[in-house]
């Protein structure tokens, strides 16, 4: 019982300490470049100047269609849940 008390005001002062960071690094306005104020997206790529020349868009070349990426994702996605709902019907059991 005690272990119990001692996890949950661990956890508590954690979580409070997490948040005054996060508030601190926000007022602080830590992170952030002067140089480029896009608002909300300042941390998308897509925000920064010229993205196009740094990012190589022929680095990697392939001779499959693309059609073929999508359905192994979802393929995969399908055998992913299947083994979800395997393993929640043995847990019923």
């Amino acid at each position: 019982m005690k272990k119990k008390h001692i996890f949950k005001a661990v956890t508590v002062v954690m979580a409070a300490a997490v948040l005054f960071c996060a508030v601190w690094i926000m007022k602080n306005r830590l992170g952030l470049s002067d140089a480029h104020d896009f608002g909300a997206g300042a941390y998308y790529y897509a925000d920064i100047p010229d993205f196009d020349k740094v990012l190589k868009t022929d680095g990697y070349q392939t001779s499959i269609p693309k059609w073929i990426y999508f359905v192994l994702f979802f393929a995969w996605g399908w055998l992913m849940w299947r083994l979800w709902c395997w393993i929640d019907s043995r847990k019923k059991s």
